[in-house]
Parts: structure tokens; sequence; C-alpha cells
């Protein structure tokens, strides 16, 4: 199998990279904008902008994948709420460029999409569920999301949140690096406790993508951890898990922040479906940290 990835640099790319690295029936070609920030493996790492639907119709159609996962993304809610029309070139206008690259090719696209398409009101939500999008950044994903619904090529898209882990030459962090950052550094910190979530493990991510690969599974799924908490709560089971001071952790409400974008109050997955159709099955919180601990260690 030829896999193509794209925002190869990203958290899960890296971990896609990092999945596939010794599967000998799977030629791996990341892309991303720029220069390469994976360490050195098996796979071919070529620069690509997204945005551009000369270069992605190029690159498509050059390495004829059979799979395509599309990680790259605009995902900061509030600079996309700031810089709509670049939110919605990187969010949809290069969903369509994909879509049509693998329409000339005949290869499948796996599009990651997000926990935010719903409003929060009646969380934790099935795959099913009606979307009602409270930013522009969600709107843009639905958006992206609807795209498929005209097109005749196979199709999943991956809907998950909150996505933590530990990668190479990360430009971004995630709750769990910035709290142990932050309370390792002696620093005090806002953490609010009346939105939830259910934070999913980069690995399991990977996996969850790969598995629809693996089961040639279509459709819409669901994947994410399995623990609903509050970045709150979060954060304070970091603070002891890593043995670092949670008295610097301050609890407070969203209401204190003063932010462009709204977010959604409880969302979480139901993960019947990816559970029963592709023998998905995430680790626990602890167990992601475990594995956090591992790799910072290492």
């Amino acid at each position: 199998m030829k896999l193509l990835i794209t925002g190869a640099n990203g958290l899960l790319g890296q971990k896609l990279i990092e999945f596939y690295e010794n599967d000998p029936t799977v030629e791996v070609i990341a892309t991303s904008k720029g220069v390469n920030r994976n360490r050195p493996g098996t796979y071919k790492y070529l620069s690509m902008d997204v945005t551009s639907e000369a270069e992605v119709s190029s690159m498509v159609g050059m390495s004829m994948p059979d799979v395509v996962i599309n990680t790259a993304a605009m995902t900061d809610v509030d600079k996309c709420e700031m810089e709509k029309e670049q939110c919605w070139d990187l969010n949809v206008k290069a969903v369509e460029h994909l879509i049509k690259a693998c329409e000339s090719c005949g290869s499948k696209l796996i599009h990651l999409s997000t926990d935010f398409i719903f409003d929060g009101e009646n969380g934790p939500y099935e795959e099913d569920d009606w979307p009602n999008p409270q930013s522009h950044y969600a709107q843009s994903k639905l958006a992206a999301e609807e795209l498929f619904k005209k097109t005749y090529i196979k199709w999943a898209i991956v809907r998950t949140m909150l996505v933590y882990g530990v990668a190479q030459d990360m430009n971004r962090s995630n709750i769990i690096l910035w709290v142990k950052k932050n309370l390792e550094a002696g620093q005090s910190i806002k953490v609010v406790n009346d939105q939830w979530r259910t934070p999913t493990l980069a690995e399991d991510l990977a996996k969850g993508c790969a598995l629809i690969i693996e089961n040639q599974a279509e459709g819409i799924f669901h994947i994410s951890g399995k623990d609903t908490l509050t970045p709150y709560e979060m954060a304070m089971q970091t603070a002891i898990f890593f043995k670092l001071n949670p008295t610097l952790i301050e609890e407070v409400d969203g209401s204190i922040f003063s932010q462009p974008a709204k977010r959604p109050q409880r969302t979480g997955f139901i993960l019947d479906k990816a559970r029963e159709e592709l023998g998905y099955e995430p680790a626990s919180f602890k167990e992601g940290l475990t594995l956090l601990r591992s790799q910072l260690d290492a």
C-alpha cells in the first residue's frame, strides 16, 4: 500500500509516520509545508502546500497513493476567528483540492475533523448527531465534511478532540505539555472547570486511522480517548502524576477569559461505532500520561 500523509510535521502526522515505520507493506510519502521535522526513517518526505491546487494535484498525481490521510489544518480556534480567509483556505479549500486530486487518481481520502462541529449542549455525541458549529473554525470543519457528500471517491472522516502527545520539534504544544512546563517552572496557571472533553492520545488517533485503512471502512468515525474530563481535572491529574505542585493550578470558569471564538461546553464522543466496526479501544488518560512519561524520559 502507498500512503500519502498531509500535515506530516504535526503531532498526528508524526505519529502516523512512526506507526508505519516498521511495516514493509506500506510505503509512506510524508508531506508538509517547509522542511521536514520528523526523525529520519524509511518514509519519503516532500514539501507540499495543501492550499495550492497545483501542488496538490502534482503531488497526488505523481505519487498515485492508495490512501491519503489529511491531517493538515488550521486548528487555533481564536486565530481562525480573526483570520477567517486563511482558515477557510486551509480547512475547506485545501480539502477541495485533495478531493479533486483523489478523484483523478482513485485514491481513498481519510480526513480529520473535530468535536467542535457540535454546540456542546447535549454531549457526548454519536456520529449521526446534528451538528451546530459555534465558531468560524467549527464552521470551516463542518463545511469540509459536507464536501464529501458530493464526491464518488472512497472516504472516511475521523472526528477527534483535544489531542495530546510528544513529538519532534513541535511548533505547538498541547494541554499536558503546557501544564507540565509551567508547573516545572514554578508558574501558576488558570485552568477552566466548566468545559468537558475526552482527551485523545495521539498514538490512539493514529491507530484509529490505521484501523480504518485495515478494515477498508468508510463513513464518519468518532476517535478519542475514553475519559471525560474538564481541563482543570486534566491539569490536576497531570500535576499529581508528574509529582508537580498542584497548588499552582487555579480553578476558574471560562467567563474570565476573553476569547474571540466560542467553545462548546460539553462534547465528548460515544465510541460504540469505532469499537464495533474497527475494533478500536483507546488508552485511559492515566495510561496516556504513562506513555508520555516514558517518551519524555527517553
